[in-house]
């Protein structure tokens, strides 16, 4: 659309879409998401918007459960970012995860949508625990890269720009964005669809801190072990997800002041 006049905007996708770490489930969530559109409002004040995400999906779930009600809202934008679930089980294909959000980057773009995505960061220097994925991570990038050139997907290379990995834009369970980082995405998916007004300041980086100790280091993974890592892989041993029972926050498309 041009100068960004997007009159409606789906987002799809699992908990960083739906906007874990920036608010919480008693005072609302807000997310990178709604964050872009407010930006998306600023320009277009009848946008409406609906945010099909749910936590704990993986890229196939939400191929699944959000595909065929996004295609049904028939937006002219929609945002597909999912695949990081899958990439922290034990077992994951990759390229069949690439195929996955290939399919949904097909149907939306088919559909008439400009389509946005994004790169993932290297989650070995965000939690050092979760180095091992680190392969699966730049694989799955790669294939994202990849795909988006054939759809024409607009894609905000979060992945290429060391500030990503800052812990200041992560929360505390080091798995979702803090809502600096939630901030941080919005830009740079407003960047990647060339919405007026929009930069690459969100690529600058933040003021330099104080530097933990190799003892405190070790000490900060432990209690990130025992507070996150273990329940996380507590649920999935027993077949569980964080968002069993849940579903999308806001299945309509509404102005964004609106309630659901």
């Amino acid at each position: 659309m041009p100068s960004g006049e997007y009159a409606r905007y789906v987002a799809l996708g699992d908990s960083q879409t739906e906007g874990i770490g920036d608010g919480d489930d008693s005072v609302g969530l807000r997310g990178w998401a709604d964050r872009l559109a407010e930006q998306l409002t600023a320009v277009n004040p009848g946008l409406q918007y609906a945010n099909l995400a749910v936590r704990g999906r993986g890229a196939g779930q939400v191929r699944a459960g959000q595909l065929g009600p996004a295609l049904a809202l028939r937006p002219d934008l929609a945002t597909v970012v999912a695949g990081v679930n899958d990439l922290l089980r034990p077992r994951c294909d990759v390229a069949a995860v690439a195929g996955q959000l290939e399919e949904m980057f097909a149907a939306l773009t088919a559909a008439g949508a400009q389509v946005a995505t994004l790169t993932i960061p290297d989650v070995g220097k965000i939690a050092p625990l979760a180095r091992p994925v680190r392969s699966r991570v730049s694989e799955l990038n790669t294939h994202i890269r990849a795909a988006a050139a054939r759809h024409g997907v607009a894609v905000a290379e979060i992945a290429r720009h060391p500030v990503a990995t800052d812990p200041r834009l992560w929360s505390v369970d080091r798995l979702h964005a803090s809502p600096l980082g939630h901030a941080r995405i919005a830009a740079a998916v407003a960047q990647a669809i060339e919405l007026p007004h929009s930069d690459d300041a969100w690529t600058f980086p933040l003021p330099p801190q104080e530097l933990l100790t190799g003892r405190q280091s070790a000490a900060a993974e432990l209690r990130w072990a025992a507070a996150f890592l273990g329940p996380w892989l507590g649920r999935r041993l027993r077949g569980r997800s964080s968002g069993d029972g849940r579903t999308a926050k806001r299945p309509h498309l509404l102005p964004l002041n609106a309630g659901t």
